[in-house]
């Protein structure tokens, strides 16, 4: 009887934590916060302000592993009691409905997540991932995505460095008798936990401003003006674009953006202010590869589809990711082109129909969706029920969405119902098979695209598995870039010198797929060394060292001072193709190879540290160093990293054994 009561108990302590919106809603949180990297501690005070809506005797502030100061005057919460168990803050008083109260704390913690602490080129650079992490591990704040407040944060740091936060920048001043200034930062609406954010790091900064007159800020690395320009390129036009086309004004005084060394993930939408991957910092030639257009959009949507308007539970995950997706891709369409968003479409269609023959498909109303399902299908779903209702009905539905909801939850039913009322028709239909349905309407999807798109149709025709007769004239006449990368793919051999004529994208698909370079072709498959693409340059030069070995030399020569992206892709084949040639820099071999293992180091971002482990396990000369850089990586903050390391000295262990 004692654990049925003890199970029932729990039951009703969990039911009254996820019903905790109803009873109290907390408004606003003032808080002071200094960051100690040297300790990796986090001091701070704060005072939160809330109003008791229904009857209850105590409230709760999620906060893990915090100690709290217990020696607070008599006067501070005087008509309010507290207590900590290690997880929660527990508030406690004879509350009245309707009244408003404060609470005031001092704190001090050691953050296992959310905030991490890490050192690039011996200056700190400090940041926060809420989302996935919770920001309650550094800030006493709350993991439900329900409440949302007002956080005014004033952050105190080292003068020589910039602090960034959420709001606007209101003014900074000294810290008396020390090297510290305050940062001060002003919200003016309510927000999820999970989005408040700081960075602080040795950044420069450039500013615009949007057609609605919005300050638009740009955080950049001293030493990488040359690459502002490629990196944040498009960003006022997508800014421009994406308030024009939601039909509802940014909804927040300013927007940063800025990058940060091994981020967790491409980048998170923080309000206000995104932190994104410094792998996406590149120069003009870097931007043909990769860039961070995509990226830097859907970041962007995220500031209406997720901050704004936050879903109320995984279930309606996708109202956040599958928006942020499609406003992303309509974004680039005004940039790129109609051909460049159906194939797009096409692409992520693909990708969706392996899942479901896969067996991992899943409903997008399944909290424990795939990736892929919550951002391309959500995208997806959008944009049939667009071409099923039009885009009249469509735009001013989410208009009226926003409008409605702005700075609350919603669930899936509340943007159907708006387009529904506009519609005036009934959409359950819909619903059930784009929405709720396991499988994902594959053959509907491309049916759809074969109506609205020339672009895919042609790709589609153009198949040459079979070896037809018209393959060959596909490269010669015109065809889409995509359908001519499409028969290199399945026919390198096809290539003419004629073929290397087109765009960079063809040039970057011969280097991938023509590996056995005709000696007649050489000539031309050399000139890819001198491609704007990092890709290219990468592919190229390995075939043609493994081609023709008696001009290996004049290869490694050209390409010399090519070091690529910021994992230095190109540098470190070149560092193990010259390696690998005997009597070419024969006095250099020891530095060269000193240099490789020395990519392994801590001080490295994790794709370069990846990169160089795996080409010393690729020659076999993973030495005492590396293995002991392998067993640091193993606790690195970066998930893909730690694994990665894990992994490789797994491998080691059973060559030894």
């Amino acid at each position: 009887m004692k654990k049925i009561l003890f199970v029932l108990c729990l039951f009703l302590t969990s039911l009254s934590f996820a019903q905790q919106t109803d009873y109290v809603d907390f408004l606003k949180l003032e808080a002071t916060i200094s960051f100690h990297p040297d300790s990796s501690m986090v001091y701070g005070d704060g005072n939160y302000s809330f109003k008791i809506l229904k009857q209850i005797d105590s409230v709760y502030i999620d906060a893990i592993g915090f100690k709290f100061s217990e020696s607070l005057p008599d006067w501070i919460n005087s008509s309010l009691k507290y207590s900590y168990d290690g997880k929660k803050l527990w508030i406690k008083g004879d509350f009245e409905v309707g009244k408003k109260y404060n609470f005031y704390f001092q704190y001090k913690v050691k953050p296992k997540k959310a905030l991490y602490f890490l050192k690039r080129n011996e200056n700190w650079q400090i940041w926060t991932q809420g989302q996935g992490k919770y920001t309650s591990h550094w800030l006493p704040s709350f993991d439900d995505v329900n409440e949302k407040i007002e956080f005014d944060l004033n952050i105190v740091f080292e003068e020589r460095y910039q602090v960034l936060s959420n709001g606007k920048f209101i003014s900074s001043g000294l810290v008396h008798h020390t090297y510290e200034r305050i940062h001060k930062f002003d919200m003016q609406k309510p927000i999820s936990s999970y989005l408040v954010a700081v960075a602080i790091g040795k950044y420069n900064k450039k500013t615009e401003t949007s057609k609605s007159g919005i300050p638009l800020e740009y955080y950049y690395y001293p030493e990488d003006s040359l690459k502002v320009e490629p990196t944040y390129r498009y960003s006022r036009r997508m800014f421009d674009f994406l308030e024009e086309e939601i039909g509802f004004a940014y909804p927040w005084q300013n927007y940063k953006q800025v990058p940060v060394n091994d981020f967790l993930y491409a980048g998170m939408e923080n309000t206000s202010l995104t932190i994104f991957s410094d792998a996406f910092v590149v120069d003009s030639i870097g931007f043909n590869d990769k860039n961070y257009v995509n990226v830097n959009a859907h970041e962007l949507a995220h500031q209406w589809f997720g901050n704004l308007v936050t879903a109320k539970s995984g279930e309606h995950h996708w109202l956040q990711e599958g928006f942020a997706t499609y406003y992303a891709l309509l974004a680039e369409r005004d940039i790129f082109g109609e051909d460049y968003f159906y194939f797009k479409l096409f692409e992520s269609a693909l990708d969706l129909g392996r899942q479901d023959i896969a067996g991992s498909g899943t409903s997008l109303l399944n909290p424990k969706s795939s990736s892929l399902t919550f951002y391309q299908r959500g995208a997806w779903v959008l944009h049939a029920l667009r071409s099923a209702v039009g885009d009249k009905i469509f735009k001013q539905a989410v208009k009226n969405y926003l409008e409605k909801h702005q700075f609350g939850s919603v669930e899936t039913s509340d943007f159907i119902k708006e387009v529904e009322r506009l519609h005036g028709k009934s959409l359950s239909g819909f619903v059930n098979f784009w929405i709720k349905q396991k499988s994902f309407p594959a053959d509907n999807a491309f049916d759809l695209l074969k109506k609205q798109s020339t672009y895919v149709n042609e790709y589609l025709m153009v198949d040459c598995q079979a070896k037809s007769s018209k393959c060959s004239e596909y490269l010669k006449y015109y065809v889409s870039d995509d359908a001519k990368v499409k028969v290199i793919s399945q026919v390198p051999e096809l290539v003419t010198a004629d073929t290397f004529k087109n765009s960079i994208k063809v040039r970057q698909a011969i280097s991938k797929y023509v590996k056995k370079i005709p000696e007649h072709l050489k000539e031309d498959y050399e000139s890819l060394l001198d491609d704007k693409s990092y890709i290219t340059i990468e592919n190229a030069l390995y075939n043609l060292w493994t081609a023709f070995p008696e001009d290996r030399s004049k290869y490694l020569f050209k390409t010399r001072e090519i070091v690529g992206f910021s994992d230095k892709n190109v540098r470190l084949l070149w560092i193990v193709l010259n390696l690998n040639t005997p009597f070419y820099e024969a006095d250099n071999k020891q530095a060269l190879y000193n240099e490789l293992v020395g990519y392994t180091n801590p001080e490295n971002n994790a794709d370069l540290r990846i990169n160089a482990f795996n080409y010393l396990n690729l020659i076999n000369a993973c030495n005492a160093d590396c293995k002991s850089n392998l067993e640091a990586a193993k606790s690195h903050h970066n998930w893909r990293l730690v694994k990665f390391a894990k992994e490789f000295l797994e491998q080691l262990e059973q060559k030894q054994n």
